[in-house]
C-alpha cells in the first residue's frame, strides 16, 4: 500500500456535506493538505454529478458516502485507499473495491469510546436505581425508603452481561474492570481463556440472559442475530433486570421488548431501535420504566474529533507508505458490524 508518486496523491471527500462540516473544520483541513491534494469545498454526495475524477487515488468517506460499485470504481481508475472517518464500512465498500485490492481503512475503534462510555453509565444509573428514584422523587417531593423500594439495589456485586465481544463490548469490559461486578460474556467467537484475559466469565447466551441484572447488547448486525433477544430470551431476564442496546436496533424483537416493558417487569435503555425512528404512538416513548434516547451514544459533537483525527493519521500513514493502523480486512466483514 504505497502512494503511486512521489508527489502529494489526489484525495477527495465523499460523504454527506453535513458530515464533512463538522468533521473536517479548518485545523484539519491544513493538516490533510500537508499530506495531500484536496479541494476543502468539494463533497462528492453522487459520483453521477461528478467529473474529473480520473486522478483521485484517495477517498475520504463518512456517514452518507455513496456507493462505491463497479460502475463507479470505472471512473475512478487511480483510486487505492479508501479512509472512512465513521464506524463500518459495510454501506459503501462494496465486493468490486476488494477485487480491486483498494486498501481501506475505518475508525470504529475511535467511534467505540463514547458509545462504551455511555453504556457504562447506563449500568451504573440501572443499577442504582435513578430514574426510579428520581421519577418516585418527583412525585412525592419528599424522601422515601429506598432501601425498602428497591431491596439490594446499587453496583455492589452485580451481575453484568456482555452480549458480544466487540469493539464496544470489550472497551466495556475494561471500563467496568474497576467495579465490584461479576462479569459475564457471551459470544460465539471468543473462547473461555480469550474471555477471562478480558475479564469476564464466559456463559452460553441463555445463562447470560437470565443470570445478569444488567444485559448489554454489543453484537453486530447480521442474519444470524436478527431478534436475538425476541419474546422468549426477554422472559429469561430478571425481574427487574436492565435491558441496554446501543448497538443495532435489530437485535431485539421491538414488539416483543413493548410487551414486555409494559408489564413493568423489566427495565431498558435503548439508543438504537428497529425502526429507527420508532413510530409516533410507541408505547416506548413513555413508559416510566424505558430510557429511550435517539441514537447519541456514538460520536456527536466533540467526540468527532476523535474520529477525524483517527483518519488524518490513516492518511499520514498511506502517504507515508505505512500500513493503515485500522485496516479494514474483507474476511472479517462477515462477523463484523
Amino acid at each position: 500500500m504505497a502512494p503511486s508518486t512521489t508527489t502529494r496523491p489526489r484525495a477527495l471527500f465523499a460523504m454527506a456535506r453535513h458530515h464533512h462540516e463538522l468533521l473536517f473544520p479548518p485545523a484539519a483541513i491544513r493538516r490533510l493538505r500537508e499530506h495531500v491534494e484536496i479541494d476543502p469545498d468539494r463533497v462528492v454526495e453522487d459520483f453521477a454529478r461528478e467529473t474529473a475524477l480520473d486522478d483521485v487515488e484517495v477517498l475520504i468517506t463518512s456517514w452518507g458516502c455513496p456507493v462505491l460499485d463497479e460502475d463507479v470504481l470505472i471512473r475512478l481508475p487511480a483510486l487505492k485507499a479508501v479512509v472512512h472517518a465513521a464506524g463500518s464500512v459495510k454501506h459503501h465498500v462494496t465486493q468490486a473495491c476488494w477485487d480491486r485490492g483498494i486498501a481501506v481503512s475505518s475508525a470504529p475503534a475511535a467511534n467505540a469510546l463514547p458509545v462504551a462510555e455511555y453504556t457504562v453509565a447506563a449500568i451504573l444509573f440501572a443499577n442504582k436505581r435513578v430514574l426510579d428514584i428520581a421519577g418516585l422523587y418527583r412525585a412525592h417531593r419528599a424522601p422515601l425508603d429506598w432501601s425498602r423500594r428497591f431491596p439490594g439495589f446499587g453496583n455492589y456485586r452485580r451481575t453484568v452481561g456482555v452480549l458480544g465481544a466487540s469493539l464496544v463490548g470489550r472497551r466495556v469490559l475494561e471500563l467496568l474492570r474497576p467495579y465490584d461486578f461479576d462479569l459475564v460474556l457471551a459470544d460465539p467467537h471468543v473462547d473461555a481463556a480469550q474471555a477471562t484475559a478480558l475479564g469476564a466469565r464466559l456463559v452460553p447466551l441463555d445463562e447470560l440472559v437470565s443470570a445478569s441484572d444488567v444485559v448489554s447488547l454489543h453484537a453486530p448486525e447480521l442474519p444470524e442475530t436478527r431478534h436475538l433477544m425476541d419474546a422468549r430470551r426477554l422472559g429469561l431476564m430478571r425481574d427487574g433486570a436492565t435491558l441496554i442496546n446501543t448497538a443495532r436496533g435489530s437485535l431485539v424483537d421491538t414488539a416483543a421488548l413493548t410487551a414486555e416493558a409494559a408489564t413493568g417487569r423489566i427495565n431498558a435503555v435503548i439508543d438504537v431501535t428497529e425502526p429507527e425512528v420508532l413510530p409516533a404512538d410507541s408505547p416506548l416513548y413513555s413508559l416510566p420504566n424505558v430510557l429511550l434516547t435517539p441514537h447519541i451514544a456514538g460520536s456527536l459533537g466533540g467526540e468527532l474529533g476523535r474520529i477525524t483525527h483517527s483518519a488524518l493519521d490513516e492518511v499520514e500513514r498511506y502517504c507515508s507508505a505505512r500500513p493503515f493502523a485500522h485496516a479494514v480486512h474483507h474476511a472479517a466483514l462477515a462477523t463484523s458490524a
